[in-house]
């Protein structure tokens, strides 16, 4: 585009305001590339740069690890918690961190003390005895969400410890938290990739300190890249086209790929203006099929390497059920499932997650198809997913509206 200096996206992305201020809406291009699209590009590298700089044996993400251990031992809870996009950070960030803790043989049972949950920020703020004891860890780009501020009160009132991952420790969320991880690179689209991509790329981090077995950056890096490759974009822009004109979009997926699916839920709805709504694909399988039709849409995530034969059986009877019902399908695969699809719209990067943790290879494989997914089928409908729509005078009165109360 005429008149827009690229971002290089090898190059570090600048920080909150100094003083700390919350971000303006984004300038506002005409045309792609958004500056979603240099937040996606720039993600492999800055994930590499996170992940090196947060392998210090000292600092946030070696202090939360420390935390983490005791309240472990201590058989206390853990609570992950966010709104919106940090929401699913929430929940990737407790699926990180008890994969690492089973690695280092820390004590927890999922449902019992010890084991890290995530919990949707607002109604962690209303639970009386929020982490008694234990330790809550937020999530919040800006850490200036007031449900996750307020959920942050309530635990240390109730005698939590608090995390808090977020780009800077000068935000009003910081000056709550006893550790920060303060991820520094500031996402510079409302439609949040980076505030997607860094809290799980902290969690891995501090994964690496509880397990001993920190990932390789260089690894990650490259994870990320596959989906920016040539043949993957392409893919990817075959199934936005598919996807562009239907009424609504129906996201499924199991494991961590719930995660990821919810994310692209959202995405979506922030960014193309589609109607969206993430399932289990159980869920999707129970019932609500009869709520659907030829002009809705079917994403399937794909991407978990545990159970693989399992998840595989059900995910595909869910795309034959779509397919009897006439729904444009699209997939998002990894490896462990990409055979299972190809007479689907498939993206399925060739991205090498050998060595890395399960939900951490999840994770990765998903990232950039899901939002690289987003900012095509805005291109399609000539959409500017910057501004989530507040661009618009009564989208801006709703928001003004939301955040009065």
């Amino acid at each position: 585009m005429k008149g827009i200096d690229r971002l290089d996206p090898n190059q570090p992305l600048s920080g909150p305001p100094e003083p700390w201020a919350e971000t303006d809406m984004p300038s506002l291009r005409d045309a792609a590339p958004w500056h979603m699209t240099e937040m996606i590009e720039a993600e492999p590298a800055l994930a590499e740069r996170l992940l090196t700089r947060l392998a210090a044996p000292s600092g946030g993400a070696a202090d939360l690890a420390e935390q983490i251990r005791a309240t472990a031992y201590r058989g206390a809870s853990i609570v992950a918690t966010g709104c919106g996009t940090s929401e699913h950070g929430a929940q990737a960030v407790a699926e990180v961190l008890r994969d690492a803790m089973r690695v280092a043989g820390l004590p927890w049972r999922l449902g019992q003390g010890g084991a890290p949950v995530a919990s949707q920020a607002f109604e962690a703020s209303l639970e009386d005895e929020l982490g008694a004891g234990g330790l809550v860890i937020g999530i919040s780009h800006e850490g200036a969400t007031w449900a996750t501020n307020r959920a942050l009160t309530a635990a240390r009132s109730s005698g939590a410890a608090i995390g808090l991952i977020t780009v800077s420790d000068r935000s009003p969320g910081a000056q709550q938290a006893d550790v920060v991880i303060a991820t520094e690179e500031l996402d510079q689209s409302w439609c949040h990739t980076i505030g997607y991509l860094a809290p799980i790329l902290a969690a891995t981090a501090v994964g690496g300190h509880i397990s001993g077995r920190p990932v390789d950056p260089a690894v990650v890096r490259s994870a990320l890249a596959a989906g920016l490759a040539a043949d993957a974009v392409a893919a990817t822009e075959q199934l936005a086209a598919a996807l562009a004109g239907v009424d609504r979009i129906i996201v499924i997926g199991s494991g961590v790929d719930r995660i990821a699916a919810s994310e692209l839920a959202l995405k979506i709805e922030e960014g193309t203006h589609i109607a969206a709504t993430a399932r289990d694909i159980e869920t999707l399988l129970h019932g609500h099929l009869a709520g659907m039709d030829e002009r809705t849409g079917l994403v399937l995530i794909a991407t978990d390497p545990s159970h693989a034969g399992d998840r595989l059986a059900r995910a595909t009877a869910a795309v034959r059920a779509a397919a009897a019902i006439r729904c444009p399908i699209a997939v998002i695969a990894g490896a462990a499932y990409r055979d299972g699809f190809a007479d689907q719209l498939l993206v399925s990067p060739a991205a090498d997650v050998a060595g890395l943790p399960r939900a951490v290879a999840g994770l990765m494989t998903s990232a950039v198809p899901l939002q690289l997914l987003t900012e095509r089928i805005a291109r399609v409908r000539g959409i500017n997913p910057d501004p989530i729509r507040r661009d618009h005078p009564a989208y801006l009165r709703a928001a003004e509206a939301a955040s009065a109360g």
